[in-house]
């Protein structure tokens, strides 16, 4: 029988890059870049050519898994959803429904169905207690953008093909490929800005990838960003070297709060030399363009927020904020919807145990585990995880395994067995990810060139397989009291319908005179989560619909970012604010914690190019070589402390036993271990076989950003001893 080929957008991580797919009778055969993407050109990575491994992994589950007792047997769709149905009510019932928690994990950001029911879901719940990755990784970005321009989805990204000079802070885009920042092929944008006489520097613990490549790396004191930055404003301010060419508010008190970061001060407490940093400073503000990026290793650290807005106020203050060749906002082919048009602000509730304020309408992870184990009125006493593995990537892991199993009911969507599923009641697995339709709604928003492409379902769903859309769509109308018999199409029109009367009745909206029947029997799409791209895309900037998309399998290039920063302010002044008041109160506790005592070492993360979080470690082709959970530290630091092949490595929440790579590529006083390891006696035999240990045994689940509630990863103090066996 012969094969078949199609096209898709890879689904793994955040580059958004185009693969061509070899199939026969649905078995994915082999995995190529697209050469006919005009975005990816071809570009593919280790993860994107393993997706037929991953397809293909035995242990990936099929049909729902029911626990009893320490036994898993295998079970009904329809029996699953009773037995949910039946957990989450009595619950309910008995409680109320802030018993019952939801937590959104990283893979939610990258599907369709995620997408369209994430929201959905939580009001419906109507409960306190949501959680998300976002205050694993992100959040700081959102709460700085939106105190900064009233809308925390203004996210800036560095306009990569055009810029003459590129700061890199705290990300390693060559090994994640662009987070918050979708390009896919950074290694060859960057070459092309090498080409064109351009220049990169990285600030970086660690030389990374991205600082082995950049034309110079300045190793940094984990925590320090936000110091560094001020000392970079210091300097503009210092010798007139700002050139501001937006309306804005906050100039004098900026320059009053910069004044005690000299480029000396600096020095003493990042490592960076004093003279370095005034030239970090004149080479931005010099350059003909110039763009400040930064990510996971700034946004996980104490002071993330405060960063992230320093980031920005840096690239404004250079007057390389919206131009060409500076960081830019995408326009996404697809209606914004997530864009109220309200003035950005926290703590509408506040968590019941540590009163941390809610943002984007949920709370700091950090926090989920005092809310399980504390009793009283609120207490969260049933889950719904949905595609997150809590256990290895929240802080403090071990704790929230000790606490899941406390709790009355829980139900995962989950195509694994893993660290966490373990602990559920129910477990439904998603389908394979060439058997669902694909579009990056919230992806391309930050993709470094507009762009849009549609990728539809490949090959057909099993007559004992559900879409994650119908899961989603049923756990829905579970939560929303409709029962587990409910038809999942009630749930799609309620969500389309509720969007389109949205969008139409808004204040001051430009589809005022939208016939919404029309347009609502108008849709195409084979589920619901395509008829609502449908929409989103008539609705759009660019006149397109899924038709329009189906067409051109290969994706559309839609031009190069354009300024467009005026559409999007929504701060109550109209201008951006460069000082905010909860921002510049935050600086405080930033000069607190500068001149206190540093840690005898500082732990960090690291990306590596063959590993996505924790659920790739299952895929044989992604695990060993160099991708191992080992602990980088300076040989210098080796030899003084007499550390042999292990070490024991102590924080303030646990310790481990952790296999010793002396590399010079960590700075003195910093160790490095990736995230996302810990499979010791998973039911994934691959994983299994390639265990590691959960960095999150050492990361404080009470050190959370003030402003943003976002864990603390990066910077957190420990101690090292020689392990003796």
């Amino acid at each position: 029988m012969p094969t078949t080929t199609a096209h898709r957008t890879c689904p793994i991580c955040d580059a958004v890059c185009g693969l061509r797919l070899v199939l026969d009778e649905g078995r994915v055969l082999s995995v190529t870049g697209d050469q006919d993407d005009p975005f990816s050109k071809g570009y593919i990575c280790p993860k994107g050519a393993s997706l037929g491994k991953i397809e293909g992994d035995p242990d990936r589950l099929r049909v729902p898994m029911i626990r009893e007792g320490d036994r898993w047997r295998e079970a009904t769709w329809d029996e699953a959803f009773q037995r949910v149905e039946t957990g989450l009510t009595k619950v309910i019932e008995t409680h109320g429904r802030d018993a019952v928690g939801v937590y959104f994990g990283n893979p939610t950001y990258h599907t369709m169905a995620g997408f369209m029911y994430r929201q959905p879901l939580a009001q419906v719940l109507n409960t306190r207690n949501v959680y998300s990755a976002s205050t694993i990784d992100q959040q700081p970005k959102h709460v700085s953008t939106g105190f900064m321009f009233g809308d925390p989805y203004a996210i800036a990204v560095p306009d990569l093909d055009r810029t003459d000079y590129l700061l890199i802070i705290g990300a390693n885009p060559l090994e994640s490929h662009g987070s918050l920042c979708a390009a896919p092929d950074f290694p060859r944008r960057l070459k092309a800005l090498r080409r064109r006489g351009g220049t990169v520097v990285a600030v970086d613990p660690r030389r990374t990838r991205t600082a082995e490549f950049a034309d110079r790396h300045l190793p940094i004191r984990p925590g320090t960003d936000a110091a560094l930055l001020f000392g970079i404003i210091h300097t503009l301010f210092a010798e007139n070297l700002t050139s501001v060419d937006l309306d804005v508010r906050g100039l004098p008190e900026l320059r009053e709060l910069a004044e005690e970061f000299t480029p000396e001060a600096v020095e003493v407490v990042s490592g960076i030399p004093a003279d370095e940093i005034v030239k970090l400073a004149r080479e931005l503000a010099a350059a003909p363009t110039a763009a400040v990026y930064t990510r996971i290793g700034t946004s996980t650290a104490e002071f993330g927020t405060v960063t992230q807005w320093l980031v920005d106020t840096v690239n404004i203050l250079t007057g390389n904020f919206d131009r060409p060749g500076g960081v830019m906002f995408t326009r996404t082919a697809a209606l914004e919807i997530f864009r109220t048009g309200q003035p950005f602000g926290t703590g509408r509730w506040h968590s019941r145990v540590r009163g941390l304020p809610e943002t984007l309408g949920e709370l700091p992870v950090a926090t989920l585990a005092d809310e399980i184990e504390t009793e009283d009125d609120g207490q969260v006493r049933a889950l719904i995880s949905i595609a997150g593995n809590l256990v290895l990537s929240a802080p403090n892991g071990p704790r929230l395994d000790r606490a899941l199993p406390g709790l009355d009911f829980m139900v995962c969507v989950d195509p694994y067995l893993n660290e966490t599923t373990k602990h559920a009641d129910v477990i439904l697995p998603p389908p394979r990810m060439t058997q669902t339709p694909h579009y990056d709604f919230l992806l391309l928003i930050v993709a470094v060139r507009n762009y849009t492409r549609f990728s539809p379902q490949i090959t057909p769903l099993d007559d004992d397989q559900r879409s994650e859309a119908e899961i989603l769509a049923r756990l829905l109308l579970i939560a929303g009291g409709h029962g587990a018999e409910a038809d999942p199409a009630a749930a799609d029109a309620m969500i389309i319908e509720g969007l389109l009367q949205g969008v139409t009745s808004a204040p001051g909206s430009p589809f005022a005179d939208v016939d919404v029947a029309a347009l609502y029997e108008g849709l195409t799409g084979d589920s619901g989560p395509e008829r609502m791209l449908d929409a989103m895309l008539k609705l759009g900037p660019y006149d397109l619909s899924l038709a329009e998309l189906r067409a051109r399998p290969h994706g559309i290039d839609l031009g190069p970012l354009e300024p467009r920063l005026k559409e999007l302010i929504t701060t109550p002044s109209g201008l951006v604010e460069l000082a905010p008041p909860e921002l510049v109160a935050d600086v405080d506790r930033l000069r607190r914690a500068l001149a206190g005592p540093p840690g005898e070492f500082l732990l960090i993360g690291r990306r590596q190019l063959r590993s996505n979080n924790s659920w790739l470690h299952n895929t044989a082709p992604l695990v060993g070589g160099s991708n191992r959970c080992t602990l980088h530290v300076n040989p210098a630091d080796v030899a003084r402390l007499g550390l042999g092949d292990e070490a024991i490595i102590r924080s303030a929440t646990g310790e481990l036993v952790v296999p010793v790579e002396p590399t010079d590529r960590i700075m003195p006083g910093v160790v490095s271990l990736p995230h996302g390891w810990g499979h010791q006696g998973s039911a994934q035999r691959v994983a299994a076989n390639h265990p590691g240990v959960n960095a999150n045994t050492l990361t404080d689940e009470s050190k959370v950003d003030a402003l943003s509630g976002n864990a603390v990863f990066n910077g957190v103090p420990v101690t090292l001893a020689p392990y003796d066996g």
